[in-house]
């Protein structure tokens, strides 16, 4: 296979000086470098290019000081006469530099000391340099492989580079992988299917040496008639199992005291390769850490790690995650190996350190050491760590996690990114005591569910948060199908599947509403439900009235509820908890919800509802619609609270509600009609409603055309000692210092009136002067004034 930019037949015009593959550990960018030289061996590139030169990293670690000419010639001594016509005919060269992301060098090495003499000694990172900022060289083309967290570096010394991502294994070729290498094509499936259930997992995937680490743990246990399904659940229980399998323990079930030394040998060496981000160590590393060769026999042995192609007496694990698995393990080694850690171990930072956002911003090799980090702070596995290689495990790791990850400072509480994050960490330790005691310290938290993992996390996690009163939840399109219209008919299988693989897991997120000892105040903003998951938030709510939970108040506020079908999801909501008196708040807001207003003047005229507060926001229901819901406020008599804000309910809506609010078994207190396209003609309605009702005490009229006319009117009825009304919000609602002039006069005479809002309107000087004369009197009862 050739790289199409290396090839004129593909890619016409001017070929880039700079190609960068990059790509995680282990998809194929060292391999298809090679294949590029050995295209050129073959002479399939020898039209493109006359001199190939390729340049590991992990062998120029390796080299001391010496020439570019050295360098460039170091595979093929005959090339070092002939570097001069070499740096003459530049464009006629292809030098590959392999494993950017392995070269070692001091911080900021790489930009000091440039050089351009080619016969120069300098130490090989300075040569690579050079080479990279064409001050050797110039006109060659460049072929970089490196990992994404080197590229920062990188950009610093090449100029308009062409990125190109190594994806690695697709989706279709790890699926393909199983299926040549099980021989049953029912194991096959299943492995890869357990696989693709694990995003975490199905990620690393892309990376051939991982799917064979799968198909080697799966089809062991596959071959012994166990169930591989909890193998897979998480990362960490699968290279745990992986790695255990191959150190099976004696049949008594004693540790293999034989390992101790070289587990402790091989961990310190992890955790020394991720913090110094080096992945290939040669024996100067061993014989700085204290690590003896032989200790390396058994991993070299079981394919755990491996010695280095390209580097004689060098070693490296079979692939990152691998190194990254026995760094975490590294920190839970007991006090016993502390000592003799210590003592080798000044590169390596401790827990606080490694799950620092700086450090791993810094170093994001150190994420995947603390994902593990978290799956390592389980009883279980902790005992099956000490059975196979017989060393003690430490249990103070867990107080370290949940000292620092797991405790929200209150005045930061967790973003959202930060929330999902600690979901995942404590899903991957499968500790329920240990995730109680961490979400022991959340009372509130917004959580957005893009996925089908991020549902598996939270579910995992909340149905262990006893003490949640807040929760705001936003779920993306995609993740319920049954009510998705805009899928194709044939998807149905499809559809039906993910449904019921994901509705056991929105049941146990679910759950959490039922077993939470105090109030909940729930938001759904912006979400696609479906019938399922909508009755699943019911259930629990449903039970905790049935069995007859006097000491819960559940409350929930549904804002934005915007499903494929959102008038069903209202409809259903209003059903679901119709009778039930543990909703106390409740928000409907968005524009297809009209149809279930027939439902929920059934809610509001049950005689066991409770609803103290409803808001129904950006409804475009009829006038009738409206008159049916102000009918039901003469029955019920809960309500206190009924914020109409935003609605387009208009004059003749507002009469409706002023023939509610005079009736005697109207109970509300606080009424908002913010915003409600009102006018002056409302005015009087709402004028002798006031003289009649003496328990509304809250009254909001802000964004509404009222006019002066329409305060001369209110005035009228405020006038009226009957009247209780405390707070009138009029706030940019048209008044002139005209109007002014009347309330002025109202709150001479011993109003009932203790906060007034007139924000926004043009009263002017004169307007205000009118207010002060009002705010000498004694009579008057102001205490604010906006």
């Amino acid at each position: 296979m050739l790289i199409p930019f290396c090839n004129p037949k593909v890619l016409t015009g001017p070929f880039p000086d700079t190609v960068v593959l990059q790509g995680p550990a282990g998809v194929g960018k060292t391999t298809l470098a090679k294949k590029l030289l050995l295209d050129w061996t073959e002479d399939n590139l020898t039209k493109t290019f006359k001199y190939a030169v390729y340049l590991s990293c992990k062998e120029l670690n390796q080299m001391g000081p010496c020439t570019c000419a050295e360098l460039i010639s170091k595979d093929c001594p005959e090339l070092q006469d002939a570097i001069p016509e070499v740096l003459t005919q530049s464009q006629d060269s292809l030098i590959i530099i392999d494993g950017f992301d392995e070269l070692r060098f001091p911080p900021g090495a790489l930009i000091r000391d440039i050089c351009g003499d080619w016969k120069k000694q300098k130490p090989v990172p300075i040569l690579l340099s050079s080479l990279l900022k064409r001050k050797m060289f110039p006109r060659a083309t460049l072929l970089i492989t490196t990992r994404p967290w080197a590229l920062r570096e990188l950009r610093l010394l090449v100029e308009q580079p062409l990125l190109i991502e190594m994806e690695g294994f697709l989706e279709v070729d790890r699926k393909e992988y199983f299926l040549k290498h099980f021989q049953d094509e029912d194991q096959a499936l299943r492995a890869f299917d357990l696989m693709r259930s694990n995003a975490a997992l199905f990620s690393m995937g892309s990376a051939p040496m991982v799917c064979w680490i799968v198909y080697t743990c799966l089809k062991l246990q596959m071959e012994k008639g166990e169930d591989p399904t909890p193998t897979c659940q998480t990362t960490t229980s699968l290279f745990l199992h992986f790695i255990c399998s191959q150190f099976m323990p004696a049949p008594d079930g004693c540790p293999s005291h034989c390992l101790q030394a070289p587990v402790k040998a091989l961990c310190l060496l992890a955790a020394e390769g991720v913090w110094t981000q080096i992945s290939v160590f040669d024996g100067e590393d061993l014989k700085r850490l204290g690590v003896k060769e032989s200790e390396l026999g058994p991993f070299l042995d079981k394919n755990i790690l491996q010695k280095s192609k390209d580097c004689e007496g060098c070693y490296s694990f079979i692939h990152l995650s691998v190194q990254q698995f026995f760094a975490a393990i590294f920190y839970v080694l007991g006090s016993e190996e502390e000592e003799d850690r210590e003592s080798h171990s000044g590169n390596i930072g401790d827990v606080q350190k490694l799950l620092s956002k700086e450090e791993r911003l810094k170093n994001p090799i150190l994420t995947q050491v603390g994902y593990f980090l978290f799956g390592l702070s389980n009883e279980k596995r902790d005992r099956e760590l000490e059975t196979t290689f017989g060393c003690r495990v430490s249990r103070e790791v867990k107080e370290e996690l949940l000292r620092w990850k797991l405790k929200p400072d209150e005045n930061k509480p967790f973003s959202v990114t930060g929330i999902k994050e600690v979901f995942y960490c404590l899903y991957e330790s499968q500790e329920e005591e240990f995730v109680k005691d961490a979400m022991a310290h959340f009372k509130e938290m917004s959580l957005k569910l893009k996925n089908e993992t991020d549902i598996v996390h939270a579910s995992f996690c909340l149905k262990h948060c006893q003490n949640l009163q807040k929760i705001s939840l936003k779920v993306e399109k995609g993740i319920f199908l049954e009510n998705d219209t805009s899928l194709e008919s044939g998807c149905q299988v499809e559809r039906s599947q993910k449904d019921q693989r994901i509705l056991p897991f929105w049941m146990d997120l679910c759950s959490m509403f039922g077993s939470n000892k105090n109030p909940i105040f729930l938001e759904i903003n912006q979400s696609f439900l479906s019938d399922s998951s909508l009755e699943n938030i019911a259930t629990p709510c449903f039970y905790l009235c049935t069995v007859g939970s006097e000491t819960q108040d559940l409350i929930f506020v549904f804002s934005s509820l915007n499903n494929i079908l959102p008038a069903s999801a209202y409809r259903d909501f209003c059903l679901a908890f119709s009778g039930q008196e543990i909703l106390t708040h409740l928000t409907l807001q968005g524009s297809g919800q009209n149809d279930m207003f027939p439902l929920l003047c059934e809610v509001l005229r049950h005689p066991k509802c409770d609803l103290q507060y409803l808001r129904l926001g950006s409804c475009s229901a009829t006038t009738q619609q409206w008159g049916d819901v102000f009918s039901v406020l003469e029955i019920n008599q809960s309500l206190t609270c009924l914020n109409l804000t935003a609605n387009e309910l208009l004059d003749e809506g507002v009469k409706l509600l002023c023939t509610t609010l005079k009736h005697p078994r109207c109970y509300l207190q606080k009424l908002s009609l913010e915003n409600c396209r009102l006018t002056e003609a409302c005015c009087k309605d709402l004028s002798s409603a006031l003289i009649i009702n003496q328990k509304l005490t809250h009254l909001s009229l802000a964004k509404n055309e009222l006019g002066d006319g329409g305060v001369r009117l209110l005035c009228e009825g405020l006038l009226y000692p009957d009247c209780k009304l405390q707070t009138l919000v009029l706030w940019n609602c048209g008044i002139t210092d005209s109007g002014c002039s009347h309330l002025s006069k109202l709150l001479q005479q011993k109003s009932s009136l203790t906060h007034l809002d007139l924000g926004l309107n043009h009263i002017g000087i004169t307007g205000l002067n009118f207010l002060c004369e009002a705010l000498k009197e004694p009579v008057c009862n102001l205490k604010r004034l906006w």
